[in-house]
């Protein structure tokens, strides 16, 4: 048996604390880079790297500055509050990149991986910047965001996109342009999620994610709709928190969130899903085959767009939060659900960056 002798090389990965997405879909990513005798090193803020922490207690984390994005309860005045956050946004990327240079010295880093957060790399080490948004849609200022976008992914070495190239794929318009793009590279269907042949306990799970207030208003809007659903519910609220907490009251089991692997069971054990449609979620539901109804998140155009396309697609139906009820629901039957998605991430030819 062979030792790498080579000293590991630190790799800084830092996702964007918006919701737990970036977070989740780091996870594969950080475990890959274990298993090519990297040494990952995590930086993010709030509960992105709250999540991250549990999920890795071991690796070394840092605290970046936070966005502070704050959601409005009216999302018809997402893109107005997004606006006015948007002297409080650049100035947290400004300090992110001073924070990133201290810490590609401090830690010795040789590698920057960034999922959507526009201010961590170095011009000292290969970068790396992970979106599914190539095409950033904001309604009619779509135009105005992407190229806006274009301009922060130029800026480092590679961008890399959890899609796969060809059709069909996931993200749709949003992470496929009608020109080549220099420096582009699919990394197929990431989801830190298996399948497994399990009997099923729960005719639906509930999971929600995204940011507050939000998250709160669909929990709340969810619980008294579903309070008629005749069968066994499996709620995670997608709060995370010090210690894990269950309840059990009438048809049912709340949990405050779930480590990987407890989700990993749960989504195997549930028949339906009822989420947002983020990207991450449709990842994880693609890898897994699940029939599923989504809520988009009030105001985020790419949510909506995305619920929109699975819609004609066949594959799941939706409705707005305000619409939501059990009736609506239960349309989910006339729908096919995700295929199993099987696509291959290409680690080594990924990493070769961090090699030369």
């Amino acid at each position: 048996m062979t030792h790498n002798t080579t000293p590991s090389k630190n790799i800084l990965v830092a996702p964007l604390n918006w919701g737990l997405g970036h977070a989740t879909r780091c996870i594969p990513v950080i475990k890959a880079l274990q298993s090519h005798h990297f040494n990952p090193i995590i930086a993010s803020d709030g509960v992105a790297l709250e999540l991250l922490r549990k999920e890795f207690p071991e690796l070394t984390t840092v605290e970046l500055p936070s966005y502070q994005i704050e959601y409005p309860k009216n999302g018809a005045f997402f893109k107005l509050k997004l606006l006015a956050n948007s002297p409080k946004i650049l100035r947290a990327i400004l300090a992110e990149e001073k924070a990133t240079q201290k810490i590609v010295t401090h830690y010795n880093i040789e590698g920057v991986i960034s999922d959507n957060r526009l201010g961590v790399r170095s011009t000292k080490v290969p970068s790396v910047f992970i979106t599914h948004q190539l095409n950033v849609m904001t309604g009619n200022t779509t135009w105005l965001t992407t190229k806006m976008h274009h301009y922060i992914i130029k800026k480092f070495n590679e961008c890399w996109v959890p899609d796969v190239d060809s059709s069909p794929n996931l993200s749709g318009r949003l992470g496929h342009l009608k020109k080549e793009y220099p420096n582009i590279k699919y990394m197929g269907v990431l989801s830190r999620l298996e399948k497994k042949k399990l009997p099923i306990k729960y005719p639906l799970m509930v999971i929600l994610s995204g940011p507050e207030p939000q998250r709160t208003l669909l929990e709340e809007k969810l619980i008294a709709a579903l309070d008629l659903y005749p069968n066994e519910i499996l709620f995670v609220k997608g709060k995370i928190e010090p210690q894990q907490t269950i309840e059990k009251r009438n048809q049912f089991t709340f949990y405050n969130y779930m480590n990987s692997e407890q989700l990993e069971v749960a989504f195997n054990e549930s028949h339906n899903i009822l989420c947002r449609s983020g990207y991450t979620t449709v990842m994880d539901l693609a890898k897994l085959g699940k029939k599923v109804f989504f809520i988009p998140t009030p105001g985020q155009f790419e949510q909506e767009y995305l619920a929109e396309k699975f819609e004609e697609e066949g594959i799941a139906p939706f409705c707005t939060q305000n619409e939501f009820n059990l009736s609506l629901f239960k349309e989910i039957d006339d729908f096919i659900g995700f295929e199993r998605w099987n696509s291959k991430t290409d680690w080594p030819a990924l990493f070769r960056l961090f090699r030369s």
